[in-house]
């Protein structure tokens, strides 16, 4: 049977199924018996798993290993995850706590699938497969174990729920298992959260919970790695800010749009992913300059988007200098920045403050800001050969700053060769 071309319009009618355990068994019946997509008794989600898997995995009866990652792999991954856990400590107590009452373990994977954190706690003897699976190391990718909720979450990117026979294996029939993603400022997976049960159906909505704390940590980890960003907390109630519904952006020294969460996307009505890269003028309607005077105020501030819109905003730099956003706009109430600056004509050599002193380029009559700013930083990298790292590091900026300048630049000339 060919399960990749599964049939629907000859498909035999469906048969009246008054459970969720009886509307499964017929979709197993249908998908792996007959060639028929169940649609209708099992989320989609859950079909393409199935069709994954049957490709991978010829027989649905074997027993899964469930074997751990080796020791050096597991240390380098632990390694290589250090801020999400880090960032994900208070949640991840926070959720064990309330979940104490039940069975439920708490399962946090990498964005490949190995489980990096479980709830510490032994399983029941009439729990013989978590006994096996909630261990850290152990991976448990769609690859490997087949359907889950985060073999899924891995594999797509998107939240779910796989109960009971719905797993592609029988071993996992008894389990259920509810996911959610964590993604990181490059918009890439970082981490799947997931509440796992086994013998016993969820008496809660676990797809709601989990989904919540994975929004918080998400929320905490975009924060903590906007290192050179200001970080823009808004929604339309001010009681919403420092909640899980807040809306967050992170906007770059160039005055563009790095990221966005979840909320701050359906707020501005773009996908995140649409989001990276685009002027913060035309996606919030207000200036970089403007957004930077929100950082002096601690209170909310009353703000109307483009769309017209009307939020409340908090801004804050997470470098407490904000150097590359003084490098990048005149701050208010400041005169504009003037960038340290090696001699043209001296040799490269130790950036300004570590061992030599740099000279500084005083902004000349009529030049403005941004051709001050070009013209130190193209000089800073005459005078180091093209060296981005080391320009940077005269200049005390982020290399990402300069990259963005740069970028900025060529797509400007390349418009404008265009015309």
């Amino acid at each position: 049977m060919a399960i990749d071309r599964l049939g629907t319009a000859n498909a035999p009618r469906q048969l009246f199924s008054s459970t969720p355990a009886q509307r499964v068994a017929l979709a197993r019946q249908q998908f792996f018996e007959e060639g028929v997509r169940p649609s209708g008794l099992v989320g989609e989600a859950v079909i393409q798993s199935w069709l994954r898997c049957t490709r991978t995995h010829s027989d649905r009866r074997r027993i899964v290993p469930f074997d751990a990652v080796t020791p050096s792999r597991l240390h380098a991954t632990l390694a290589r995850n250090r801020e999400l856990l880090e960032v994900a400590r208070q949640e991840l107590a926070s959720m064990e706590s309330a979940l104490a009452g039940t069975d439920c373990r708490v399962i946090l994977t990498d964005g490949e699938g190995v489980v990096v954190h479980v709830t510490h706690q032994p399983a029941a003897a009439h729990q013989p497969v978590l006994r096996k699976t909630a261990r850290v190391g152990v991976n448990i990718s769609e690859r490997l174990v087949g359907t889950t909720a985060p073999g899924i979450v891995a594999t797509t990117g998107q939240a779910c729920t796989v109960d009971g026979a719905e797993h592609y294996f029988d071993v996992l029939s008894q389990m259920q298992c509810a996911a959610a993603p964590i993604r990181d400022v490059a918009g890439r997976l970082a981490g799947v959260l997931d509440i796992t049960m086994e013998a016993r159906r969820f008496g809660f909505d676990a797809a709601s919970m989990v989904a919540l704390y994975a929004t918080t940590i998400e929320n905490r980890l975009l924060q903590a790695q906007s290192r050179d960003h200001l970080i823009l907390r808004f929604q339309a109630s001010p009681t919403l800010l420092g909640t899980p519904m807040e809306a967050l952006a992170g906007v770059a020294p160039d005055g563009t749009i790095a990221w966005l969460n979840g909320a701050g996307a359906r707020l501005i009505g773009r996908l995140p992913e649409e989001a990276g890269g685009r002027d913060v003028e035309s996606m919030l309607g207000h200036d970089l300059a403007s957004l930077l005077r929100l950082e002096r105020r601690e209170a909310a501030q009353p703000l109307r988007l483009a769309s017209g819109l009307g939020v409340w905003v908090q801004a804050r730099l997470k470098a407490a200098d904000g150097a590359d956003f003084r490098h990048a706009v005149a701050m208010p109430g400041e005169a504009a920045p003037v960038l340290p600056m090696a001699s043209p004509a001296a040799e490269p050599g130790p950036a300004a403050g570590h061992g030599e002193t740099a000279e500084r380029a005083p902004l000349q009559a009529g030049e403005t800001l941004r051709d001050h700013s070009r013209k130190l930083i193209e000089e800073a990298l005459a005078a180091h050969g093209g060296n981005v790292s080391q320009a940077a590091r005269q200049l005390r900026v982020s290399r990402g700053t300069l990259y963005r300048r740069l970028r900025g630049w060529r797509d400007e000339a390349a418009a404008h060769s265009g015309l």
